[in-house]
């Protein structure tokens, strides 16, 4: 039973580090000479150095990607004080249900976060030559990963 709790942490955690990475670093679109995330836009020098920052456009559909990454975020680490909270206080043969859900609505954030941003970028950047970045596809992976931690905590069991 220790050694599934112990996973089950590590599992959280790798959640929420994916999800702090892929909501603070600027490698969300990456191209020639430039770097683009949520919060900003950089043109890149050739030797890799950063030369100018601006901020990201203030497009509805933008803001709402920043505000369901940011609540991911949220709905995540609240979980994880619930699921501590809920190990201690919850009794024998209780359900984790409400850090299951927490981590559930967690992962349809992501999702939405990542869904609008695949179908609007293109609205926003206009260069052909760009690629996704690692940020925008650790987002993508954190959300399975979510989605699974959410059905385990629902599904477990709390024992003696």
């Amino acid at each position: 039973m220790l050694l599934l709790l112990l996973g089950i942490i590590v599992l959280h955690v790798a959640v929420l580090v994916l999800l702090f990475i892929s909501t603070i670093v600027s490698q969300w679109i990456v191209g020639p000479g430039h770097a683009t995330d949520l919060w900003q836009n950089c043109t890149i020098q050739s030797s890799g150095n950063v030369q100018h920052c601006f901020s990201s456009s203030t497009n509805e559909w933008l803001q709402s990607v920043q505000a369901t990454m940011i609540l991911s975020i949220i709905f995540s680490v609240l979980s994880l004080f619930l699921f501590f909270c809920q190990l201690f206080t919850l009794t024998k043969g209780g359900r984790f249900y409400i850090t299951g859900i927490f981590q559930i609505i967690c992962a349809l954030c992501v999702m939405s976060a990542a869904s609008i941003y695949t179908v609007r970028h293109t609205e926003w950047q206009h260069n052909v030559d760009y690629s996704f970045g690692f940020a925008y596809i650790l987002a993508w992976v954190a959300l399975p990963l979510a989605l699974t931690s959410g059905v385990i905590y629902v599904i477990l069991r709390k024992r003696e």
